[in-house]
């Protein structure tokens, strides 16, 4: 039964990420292709967004209430729903009201309420020993999903001078893509509600680690809030603008970044054995924000792509390390909240970014966002260093030498 519900939260992560790997592109092309400016763009990114952290606030606090297998479900009908509104839709300001009731992912990466309830399932549909693989699997599926997302791009048609068919086929594509997650969502069996029940809020977190949480989600909130700046509905708009590149080119470069992060993440857990969480975080994190700096002053778009592909290798090394860290500092009854805090806080920081962006680009040009994003990155990387580079994780600490 437990290796039925993994398969059932398997297939739907996977599918759920396609569908926000095609989006995610899908958009910068719409945007285009509807004539709205950066800020309209910015805004519409921002509503699905902000939809998505009302969502995770929701499930961070009442989603073990209502039941996993039920709310689960519920968001995989309304981001369905969301899709097959936005083919409909028609101004800007409508758009962006869908976005945000239908949770539509502009971010093209799937970070939202149901990453966080499956994440608190998994540990508890197999033994200690599995959980890392069982976890390290679903992140691989995720970001598998997010290639081939960025894959069909290709192959939807997007032609057209006005909101119509084009754009109807690719929001209904969306959309069929998360149907399935409904039923999959349904068919869970009660062990994926094990745990779920019967924690006391009070006892969540000690004086120490609401310290240390706090510290972090401040952090957190930079660099998020940095990483909304870097939608990818906004990327691929900029290589669009920038360079002239057509959706096959932009498609297929969003599905190379996603299979060199899918890779990443099995480097990183190899390279924080011998180096450390923190360092790991830190010294892969920061040399990917420099190359984002240059990637707007790339003269051409296959050195752009290459720049591009390259910070791609290393940024998201730090997403299996930082979700370690966490857990890892604070005590086993705390962690889900911890997650869920967390969590929370890189939503809501991706839900602002995009409209800054989207400013910066109506101000000061294309380049703007992804230099503010780089500078920003970088300072979080050197404040992360110097806030935690003492602070260990258990499995870290020096063992004493026996006497």
């Amino acid at each position: 039964m437990a290796d039925r519900d993994l398969v059932r939260i398997y297939a739907a992560a996977f599918l759920r990420a396609t569908a926000a790997g095609f989006v995610g592109v899908y958009l910068g092309f719409e945007f285009a292709r509807r004539s709205y400016g950066p800020v309209e763009a910015g805004w519409i990114v921002s509503a699905g967004l902000a939809g998505q952290t009302l969502a995770t606030l929701v499930v961070t606090l009442g989603g073990d209430r209502l039941g996993r297998r039920r709310t689960l479900a519920a968001l995989a009908a309304l981001t369905a729903a969301g899709g097959f509104a936005a083919a409909r839709a028609e101004g800007a300001g409508v758009l962006a009201a869908i976005a945000f009731v239908g949770l539509l992912n502009g971010f093209g990466r799937d970070r939202g309420a149901a990453l966080v309830l499956e994440t608190a399932a998994l540990p508890g549909l197999v033994d200690a020993r599995r959980r890392t693989i069982a976890i390290a699997i679903h992140n691989v599926l995720q970001d598998t999903g997010h290639a081939l997302g960025s894959v069909l791009v290709a192959v939807v048609p997007l032609g057209g001078s006005t909101a119509g068919r084009e754009g109807a086929a690719g929001f209904e594509l969306y959309a069929l893509l998360l149907v399935p997650g409904i039923v999959l969502a349904a068919t869970l069996s009660a062990r994926v509600e094990h745990g779920a029940a019967g924690r006391r809020r009070r006892e969540r977190l000690s004086p120490e680690s609401r310290s240390r949480l706090a510290r972090i989600c401040a952090l957190f909130a930079v660099d998020s809030f940095a990483g909304g700046f870097l939608s990818s509905a906004l990327l691929a708009w900029f290589f669009f603008e920038r360079f002239g590149a057509g959706p096959a080119a932009i498609g297929m470069l969003f599905a190379a970044a996603r299979a060199a992060n899918a890779l990443s993440h099995l480097g990183a857990a190899w390279l924080a054995r011998r180096i450390g969480l923190v360092n790991t975080m830190v010294f892969t994190h920061l040399p990917s924000s420099l190359l984002l700096a240059t990637v707007p002053f790339a003269p051409s778009f296959p050195i752009a792509a290459a720049l591009f592909l390259a910070r791609e290798g290393l940024v998201e090394m730090d997403v299996p390390t930082r979700q370690s860290y966490v857990l890892g500092i604070l005590r086993p009854e705390e962690r889900t909240f911890a997650s869920g805090a967390t969590h929370l806080v890189r939503t809501l920081g991706w839900s602002l970014g995009p409209v800054a962006a989207g400013a910066a680009t109506a101000r000061f040009g294309l380049a703007a966002p992804l230099v503010v994003a780089a500078a920003l990155k970088i300072g979080y990387d050197l404040a992360l260093w110097r806030s935690f580079r003492a602070l260990r994780p258990p499995e870290e600490e020096p063992v004493a030498s026996t006497p």
